[in-house]
């Protein structure tokens, strides 16, 4: 896109372009769904689901001016496709399922992104100046066409750049083809959750030391954090102790990693523009800490401050503000940012607490399936609810695709049975398939009759 914007395509034509997503997401909803005739069984989870967007629909009919919300009519349509959209593909999945029931390629897919992403990413900080991204489309593409003006880095986002306190020695992080470190940083860690949970093969190790390094370069201690918990979740679910390893080795090599980042990271440095905004930004701050692991680091203290002023406002505000009144959608439109970053604060600004509640609910009924289905995606899902407490997770599209159309293609397969992961078992699926547990004494050598078809 923001090349695009660089070559002269921009204003609606680029708004078009960019909905690209959004087209093929509603072109594979509606050929699934005339494709497969009949409807899945219905969950919890899917009653959830649609009690979630009927709140977050009533919420868009609703003027701004009842709930004392400014936004925009773009803005409410831009946060009705914001929250939705996860909705969108876990739909999608659910109704996959009954056209495509193996679903053993679904990890595989997500490791050769991240793999792609990694790649990309660390080709970029080897052979890519900063400088060449400050003369690309890219700062352009944020100001101009998403309405996000960053002053810091000459347009470019601040947080391509690790400060590390020196004016000499920024560092660079790796950003990848979504231009950002944590969108990066999140699709490397879901991944990685991936790859420990299959049998170990050497192809699938050299594959996660090579995503693990791309992940320690994106420098986000939210997603190294997130990346250990789904470690934990996967070792309670799977019942064992290799990935509660990897957990104790990714604390160690996380935490050495981040100590010696400015020395071993790829240096960049600031121009004079940038250098007189930051001195200013700094005095305005003040009292911060440039240790990754001091509670007063800059990082840290803004996340926890916009965590807690959003927790403030939809506590006095329960009813919210109406859609478009919170996070980069409420940037982008001009108006006040009631709350920011957390996903949960965004959907109680924009939906009240009835919509924040309605979507916690739904996640934990799909976590709670995932659970008994496919014991990876499940620890992948409580990383990616647990990054949603310090982002707008779904605000990356990858995301909100990719995951939830993942989990409602799971939530249609059989249960595990006798603590074996039906995920990697033959099953056999046909257009009329039913859910069915093995026969008695079935191993994974004769577990192709444990789905049937016709």
């Amino acid at each position: 896109m923001a090349q695009l914007w660089d070559l002269g395509v921009r204003g609606s034509a680029l708004d078009v372009v960019a909905a690209w997503k959004e087209t093929l997401l509603l072109a594979a909803l509606l050929v699934v769904a005339w494709h497969v005739r009949r409807r899945p069984p219905v969950k919890i989870a899917d009653v959830l689901a649609a009690s979630y967007a009927v709140i977050v629909l009533v919420y868009a009919a609703i003027p701004q001016h009842v709930l004392a919300g400014e936004a925009t009519t773009r803005g409410e349509l831009l946060a009705l496709r914001h929250h939705l959209l996860p909705v969108a593909a876990y739909a999608l999945g659910r109704l996959v399922w009954i056209a495509w029931g193996d679903r053993r390629q679904l990890g595989s897919l997500i490791a050769i992104s991240a793999f792609l992403v990694a790649v990309v990413g660390l080709l970029d900080l080897g052979l890519v100046s900063l400088q060449a991204w400050r003369d690309s489309g890219v700062p352009g593409w944020y100001r101009e066409q998403l309405g996000l003006d960053y002053r810091g880095l000459s347009g470019l986002p601040e947080n391509w750049v690790y400060n590390t306190g020196s004016e000499d020695n920024p560092i660079r992080r790796l950003v990848s083809t979504f231009l950002s470190p944590l969108a990066s940083a999140y699709v490397l860690v879901i991944a990685l959750i991936y790859l420990v949970g299959r049998p170990l093969r050497w192809w699938s190790v050299a594959l996660a030391l090579l995503l693990y390094v791309a992940l320690l370069y994106t420098h986000t201690r939210a997603a190294l954090a997130a990346f250990v918990l789904g470690l934990v979740v996967l070792a309670l679910a799977q019942r064992r102790v290799l990935p509660l390893a990897v957990a104790g080795a990714a604390v160690a090599a996380g935490a050495l990693f981040l100590v010696a980042y400015p020395t071993v990271g790829p240096t960049t440095s600031y121009t004079q523009e940038e250098l007189e905004f930051l001195r200013e930004n700094a005095r305005k701050q003040g009292g911060t800490s440039g240790d990754p692991f001091a509670g007063n680091e800059s990082s840290t203290a803004s996340h926890f401050r916009n965590l807690r002023a959003g927790i403030k406002v939809v506590v006095h505000h329960p009813q919210g503000f109406g859609l478009g009144n919170a996070g980069v959608t409420a940037k982008r439109t001009g108006v006040d940012v009631r709350a920011g970053e957390s996903t949960y604060t965004e959907l109680g600004v924009d939906a009240g607490v009835a919509g924040a509640v309605a979507f916690i609910l739904w996640n934990l009924a799909v976590l709670a399936g995932l659970l008994r289905r496919e014991s990876w995606l499940a620890a992948a899902f409580v990383a990616v609810l647990a990054i949603g407490l310090q982002t707008d997770v779904i605000g990356i599209h990858w995301i909100a695709f990719t995951v939830w159309a993942a989990a409602g293609l799971t939530l249609g397969q059989p249960r595990r049975v006798r603590g074996v992961d039906t995920s990697v078992l033959p099953l056999a699926v046909g257009p009329a398939a039913v859910e069915a547990p093995p026969p008695e004494g079935a191993d994974a050598g004769v577990a192709e009759d444990a789905t049937v078809g016709p």
